[in-house]
């Protein structure tokens, strides 16, 4: 393997994957749309197919259709890479007439375009990169639909997928520039209080607030943070009532739960179960968990980031790594012990925010290197 060489194949790309990503930013792609997302598999399977793909759509009724393709040289012995990435974004249908495809000041603009649209072009990029090459390398890219919103349909075919594969890739976007090495598990609770309804004025001794209770709650579950172990608990949304003269009879708060260590799942469980109203006349319902374990920094993450670092040097950038408290699928896969690097998208900024954007002069040699880690891989 030559890394110039396939630095000079990724370089005679870069109109194929600007093309390519403006087809697919301009489809847009909202997790709750499933004719949306499936328009936008449909644009990626066709390129995926004129690369040779073996395809497999795992359709779903509520989401859009898992894509899963296949490239596999003919007797290969190696196992093969699994690249990980999602195709439905968080903006709703619309968002391109406010936030319009477009080429400015070295960076490609729009929605969903950095998070995760320019991984998926630079992974159909590196793919024919290794064919062009004759590496003979076995891969797989599972794009998934419902990743914004948890992966509840994905989740268990990525882990079946992961669990046949040497490594896995996955194409969020770049933390900076640096590849990422760790990731927080993500929970999501929801507190729900009943009270006994009655009018504040004529009859007030005979409620029973749920927003009382639930102000009370909110305290005990917010002193659930820990920062000394990377664990943070936030109410985020709270409601409640009706007027302002009757005593509340519901009230909720939604939690966003975020630990770094997978042991912490436990103790967090623990904590939300231990709640208890003081008022015997109002009931408690807890629902939820930690939908997504960490990534922790193992040992087969960080050879791969040492594999990384030093094929980008190779290539002429320096990579350094991170990590974050956002999840990703790849939260599923490290947590098999099946060594996961992350963050080997694109660079650039304004994940789910309004100057979201993809930095031109990264996209080539980020897609080369990624090339590079598939066909040096084990």
């Amino acid at each position: 393997m030559d890394p110039k060489a396939i630095l000079g194949c990724a370089g005679s790309r870069s109109e194929w994957i600007r093309s390519t990503l403006r087809d697919l930013v301009l489809q847009e792609s909202p997790s709750e749309d499933r004719l949306a997302v499936n328009a936008a598999v449909a644009l990626v399977e066709g390129h995926a197919q004129s690369l040779g793909a073996s395809v497999r759509r795992h359709g779903q009724n509520q989401f859009g259709d898992i894509l899963e393709l296949r490239f596999d040289p003919a007797h290969s012995m190696h196992k093969p890479i699994l690249l990980l990435g999602h195709l439905d974004t968080v903006w709703p249908m619309g968002t391109l007439a406010t936030m319009p495809w477009r080429e400015t000041d070295g960076r490609y603009w729009g929605p969903g375009v950095f998070d995760m649209k320019a991984g998926v072009v630079m992974a159909l990029a590196a793919v024919s990169i290794l064919q062009e090459l004759g590496l003979d390398r076995p891969v797989r890219l599972l794009l998934n639909s419902d990743e914004e919103i948890g992966s509840p349909a994905s989740w268990q075919i990525t882990e079946e997928l992961a669990l046949a594969s040497s490594a896995v890739f996955v194409l969020e976007p770049a933390q900076g520039l640096a590849y990422k090495t760790a990731r927080k598990g993500v929970g999501q609770y929801t507190v729900r209080v009943t009270g006994v309804a009655a009018h504040s004025g004529v009859d007030f001794e005979h409620g029973h607030s749920a927003v009382v209770e639930l102000a009370k709650l909110v305290q005990t579950i917010s002193g659930f943070t820990d920062l000394s172990v990377q664990r943070t608990v936030n109410c985020g949304v709270i409601a409640g009532g009706t007027r302002s003269n009757v005593v509340a009879q519901h009230a909720s708060a939604e939690v966003d739960v975020r630990i770094a260590r997978a042991s912490d799942a436990t103790r967090v469980e623990k904590l939300f179960r231990r709640l208890k109203v003081s008022d015997p006349h109002c009931r408690l319902e807890i629902v939820g968990g930690i939908n997504r374990p960490p990534m922790e920094r193992k040992t087969g993450t960080i050879a791969l980031f040492k594999r990384a670092k030093a094929l980008a040097a190779e290539l002429g950038f320096e990579l350094d790594e991170a990590s974050t408290g956002g999840g990703s699928d790849g939260n599923f896969t490290a947590a098999l012990g099946i060594p996961t690097l992350d963050g080997m998208g694109a660079v650039g900024e304004g994940a789910h925010a309004a100057h979201e954007h993809v930095v031109v002069e990264h996209l080539v040699p980020r897609t080369a290197l990624l090339a590079a880690m598939m066909a040096s891989a084990d």
